[in-house]
């Protein structure tokens, strides 16, 4: 599904979650949806399958939609995007409202990657230094690569901060050999 329809829907949601000053909880509610669709690929199935009749597909969604506890708003969005077909593009959607949301907010989200889980207070240290880095609010998101060996690789947008151990002995090697 294109990315400009992906965006013209997150748009739309994303002006009713500014007129009614729900954005976060909109943004919240439509990642959880778009996690629990991306993550089940019966439910993928059998809402994009043409074989199965719309009212099965539209009880099924609501099933779902009940289970993430999407408010009324978030609800009516996601029957909008099954009854025109779009249901395919709900991922797709659920980013570029985070990317709205996070442009109005004045923050970026980071990708901290590191050997094996960060304590909290290192994660706090690590988010306070890409803050005074960046200028804006930051928020982490964490992932572990044990190849790393130690340290940590922070991504924000384009910015790649590279402090892992594996990078500086490949470093190392490569000044010894040359």
């Amino acid at each position: 599904m294109g990315g400009s329809v992906a965006r013209r829907y997150a748009r739309a949601l994303f002006a009713i979650g500014v007129e009614k000053n729900s954005l976060e909880s909109y943004g919240d509610e439509l990642d959880s949806l778009a996690t629990t669709y991306a993550g089940s690929a019966d439910l993928r199935q059998v809402l994009e399958n043409p074989v199965f009749r719309p009212d099965q597909k539209r009880a099924l969604l609501e099933s779902v939609l009940s289970r993430v506890a999407a408010g009324p708003v978030v609800r009516n969005f996601a029957l909008l995007l099954l009854d025109r077909r779009r249901v395919v593009a709900l991922p797709a959607i659920a980013r570029a409202l985070r990317e709205l949301t996070d442009l109005q907010l004045g923050r970026v989200r980071a990708t901290v990657t590191s050997a094996r889980p960060l304590d909290a207070t290192t994660l706090a240290d690590v988010q306070r230094a890409l803050e005074r880095r960046t200028g804006k609010t930051v928020v982490v998101e964490t992932a572990v690569d044990p190849t790393l060996i130690g340290g940590i690789v922070a991504r924000v947008g384009d910015l790649l901060l590279d402090g892992s151990l594996r990078t500086q002995l490949e470093t190392l090697r490569t000044r010894v050999l040359n």
